[in-house]
């Protein structure tokens, strides 16, 4: 799904580093859901998970050279929630 979107959305080739808004929120509260599951408990964590796996899935698995930036800035934000939740 993430490869056909960014085939519509971009035309060129990876060509420029400029980040994409969008794909920016989907990885960050993909990874913030699949990383601190813990922390939403009103939804299981089995759909949260899936839920979490399906966002980063789109972002990750956009067109080569996309999504790169966008996946690490949600693992670094994500991880970084994780870390300070988990120790205090």
């Amino acid at each position: 799904m993430g490869l056909l979107l960014s085939y519509k959305k971009y035309s060129a080739p990876f060509v420029t580093e400029k980040i994409d808004v969008i794909a920016l929120i989907v990885a960050v509260v993909g990874w913030f859901i699949l990383l601190n599951n813990m922390l939403i408990p009103l939804i299981s964590p089995m759909i949260s998970i899936t839920l979490g796996l399906f966002m980063v899935a789109m972002v990750f698995g956009m067109r080569p050279g996309y999504g790169r930036y966008e996946t690490v800035i949600g693992v670094i934000i994500s991880g970084a929630v994780y870390l300070l939740t988990s120790i205090l």
